[in-house]
């Protein structure tokens, strides 16, 4: 018995489902949040669309320069101070959304609302990692990347039928509860903190690109990031896309369907991860992906789009839990911050610029056009993915 728990370490303690649970939380404020935030700044604010669309993009302005400050600072201040600091910032953020009278007021909120979640989003991630025992690091990270599933699932869900049912205010006072509890879980976290040598605290007080990043994620970490500019356009364009083929009720079960699959498939990415080595996920990943942008391309009724969803919740699901993996497995185990934090950088700065480039492509190639490029676009990582890391992986 003593032997097998050895070899086969606990994954489900006390400490990685608190951690999961206060991630979900994180997340499921930000995305009950970003759906509702362009009505509420139309119809309270008078804000034009292009308008009432800063104040969606201005959150991640103000997350990526957060999630550089917390992977460079969270080691030396330690992760769960971090984790306190940033769902204390967030909390305080929400709290202001009360006070808001303008749309300038608005997006100096939105972008300090974007920082807190960096900070407390990199300090779970980071947490995270310290916590999974090393053999079994595909397999964690797919179910702690799960918090995140559940909370993209249920967030928009929540904030719309909440809007429909109440007001913006009723989401912000749901928003407090869930933040205080989130808050109160952080305290009674065991966090695994990283034990520093002098020479490596000083290097992280050195005030030059080593310190706020880490090299060795960065090769899988912008592989990631053009991949999440791939699927920005179902974020930013799905909408558009089901209105003009008349499929907007079946396109609102597009993200459930994408739920689902990513759900049903994570666990078992997670352990091939594991067992058979990065390879064995992550080329299948970048073919079913960009599959499943090609067959939406091609969508013209509810079962085809549905489909899509579901192949492309396979793909770009165990991709992206896969590729945090590695940029944890690749990097120095007190940089796991930096790295954690290098990692979401780039997929936030990919989500970010992503609907701006593809918004200049849709009128030479329509919407069907845009998703089949994404999918050329998709499969080329995958050589891409090679070149930087595939071919010197080694087998877990």
């Amino acid at each position: 018995m003593v032997a097998e728990t050895m070899h086969n370490p606990r994954l489900w303690t006390k400490d990685f489902i608190t951690d999961a649970l206060i991630n979900f939380i994180n997340y499921l404020v930000y995305y009950s949040l970003i759906v509702t935030i362009t009505v509420y700044a139309t119809d309270n604010l008078k804000a034009s669309p292009s308008e009432a669309g800063l104040a969606t993009g201005i959150f991640i302005l103000g997350m990526i320069p957060a999630r550089i400050f917390a992977g460079r600072a969270i080691e030396r201040l330690g992760r769960k101070k971090m984790l306190f600091i940033g769902l204390f910032s967030y909390l305080i953020t929400t709290l202001l959304y009360f006070w808001i009278d303008n749309l300038m007021m608005l997006y100096i909120i939105r972008f300090l609302h974007g920082a807190g979640f960096g900070i407390s989003g990199t300090s779970t991630g980071t947490i995270a990692a310290g916590i999974i025992p090393p053999g079994r690091r595909g397999e964690g990270i797919s179910y702690y990347a799960m918090s995140v599933t559940l909370a993209s699932a249920f967030g928009p869900f929540l904030g719309m039928y909440l809007v429909q049912r109440g007001s913006f205010n009723t989401i912000l006072f749901l928003a407090l509860i869930l933040l205080s509890i989130g808050i109160i879980g952080s305290f009674i976290l065991k966090v695994p903190e990283a034990v520093l040598t002098e020479e490596q605290l000083n290097k992280l007080k050195e005030f030059s690109l080593h310190s706020f990043f880490e090299a060795k994620a960065v090769p899988i970490a912008a592989i990631s990031m053009v991949i999440c500019l791939a699927f920005s356009s179902l974020l930013s364009f799905l909408s558009s896309f089901t209105r003009e083929l008349d499929l907007v009720g079946p396109g609102s079960f597009f993200f459930i369907v994408y739920s689902i699959a990513i759900l049903v498939s994570r666990p078992v990415s997670g352990i091939l991860f594991d067992k058979r080595g990065e390879n064995f996920v992550m080329y299948p990943a970048f073919l079913i992906f960009s599959i499943g942008l090609a067959v939406l391309a091609q969508a013209h009724q509810a079962f085809t789009l549905l489909l899509a969803a579901m192949i492309i919740g396979l793909g770009y699901g165990t991709f992206l839990s896969s590729a945090q993996a590695i940029a944890i497995k690749v990097s120095p185990h007190h940089r796991i911050g930096l790295a954690t934090s290098t990692f979401f950088s780039l997929i936030d700065a990919g989500a970010g610029i992503g609907p701006f480039l593809l918004g200049f492509m849709i009128p030479f190639t329509g919407y069907p056009g845009m998703y089949l490029s994404m999918a050329v676009l998709a499969f080329s990582c995958s050589f891409l993915y090679f070149f930087l890391h595939g071919r010197k992986a080694a087998r877990l």
